[in-house]
């Protein structure tokens, strides 16, 4: 009798990975998203890291982002292309891998265009809980876009942030930001400019869009003790800070090779000073170190994040007992004979016939 030699690979689509996380809360996701992420930071020196690759044309970029450890290997593909509401489409799309080191099996496919929505705001939370001063209670948000309401959500459940100052060229996208807050019962004014939206707020993130090299924040807008939280410079090319902003306080970043070449510090000279969070997480260097010192989160994304995001929604649907699989690998009564799996037919033309039929 044939062994089946099938490896399972669970699959979660776009519209699943949206029921997780409606039936375990949004609250609770970001939370437990931000302790995954905080373990694996926790774990730096374990991992294999890379720069992530990217492959650059007039409109966007498409990424691809790996790591792994002694058991587990992950990729994200990400893109991010600014005017892709021409087309109907997300600004930012993504899928992801985990597989087993071991074998090299694929053991989960995922949707990550929400779930890097997600970790992105986790991160954010998660690093200003060591650079924000801790009575922080006010934050703008420069860029209303698709990130902009994950960014609110994680300020408020995990930092309690209770006001936000909400700035965009875009006056619909204020709009829809608007309206999505007060649904989730938050308070939000809106602005006309950014240096109105940032004045007396104690955090200030900005998370644009557009592929450039633009000073969104500059030295005159930046008060004693304010924590910035940069995401939208994410490439190269592509900076919303004023270099002399950066020269204003400690800068902080996720993984220095790649943040010297894709964050706002891509504009400073390759001595500048940067710590990389995990230092922070760790204990091993100081975050804040007085409550009117500047600081500054140059966020770009890193792979290690989407490792323990991947594994979230992997746990999270075991745990509430999804269990939809994909068949990727072939299922082999010998290893060795990966050409005995296709059905060699001396009729090709009826085997077609037969295909159409089915």
């Amino acid at each position: 009798m044939k062994t089946s030699n099938r490896i399972p690979t669970r699959f979660l689509s776009a519209e699943r990975a949206a029921e997780l996380v409606a039936a375990k809360g949004i609250a609770n996701c970001l939370a437990g998203m931000a302790d995954y992420i905080r373990a694996d930071f926790l774990r730096w020196n374990e991992f294999e890291k890379t720069a992530r690759v990217a492959n650059h044309s007039d409109d966007g970029v498409i990424e691809l982002m790996p790591i792994s450890d002694d058991a587990l290997y992950s990729f994200k593909y990400v893109n991010g292309h600014p005017k892709n509401h021409r087309f109907g489409l997300s600004t930012v799309m993504a899928f992801g891998v985990l597989a087993d080191v071991d074998t090299g099996a694929p053991t989960l496919v995922s949707e990550l265009t929400l779930t890097t929505a997600l970790r992105t705001a986790a991160t954010s939370a998660l690093a200003a809980r060591a650079l924000a001063r801790p009575d922080s209670k006010r934050m703008a948000l420069i860029g209303n876009g698709a990130q902009s309401e994950f960014q609110a959500l994680a300020f408020h459940h995990l930092l309690g942030i209770t006001e936000f100052h909400l700035f965009d060229v875009d006056a619909a996208a204020t709009d829809k930001l608007m309206r999505n807050l007060e649904r989730m019962g938050l308070s939000a004014k809106r602005f006309a400019s950014t240096r109105d939206a940032v004045k007396g707020c104690d955090i200030v993130t900005t998370v644009t869009a557009d592929k450039t090299n633009a000073t969104i924040l500059t030295p005159d807008m930046i008060e004693p003790g304010m924590h910035i939280n940069g995401v939208g410079g994410d490439c190269p090319g592509k900076t919303e800070l004023h270099a002399d902003v950066l020269r204003m306080g400690r800068v902080f970043c996720e993984f220095e090779p790649q943040s010297r070449i894709e964050g706002d510090m891509q504009q400073m000279p390759a001595d500048f000073a940067v710590t990389e969070l995990w230092n922070v997480l760790a204990g091993k260097l100081p975050g804040r170190q007085a409550a009117d010192e500047v600081t500054v989160f140059d966020s770009v994304g890193f792979a290690l994040e989407d490792f323990s995001a991947l594994r979230f929604m992997r746990d999270l649907a075991i745990e509430l007992g999804v269990e939809e699989e994909i068949s990727l690998i072939p299922d082999l009564a010998d290893p060795k004979n990966l050409f005995g799996s296709v059905p060699v037919s001396a009729a090709p033309r009826a085997a077609v016939r037969e295909l159409q039929a089915a």
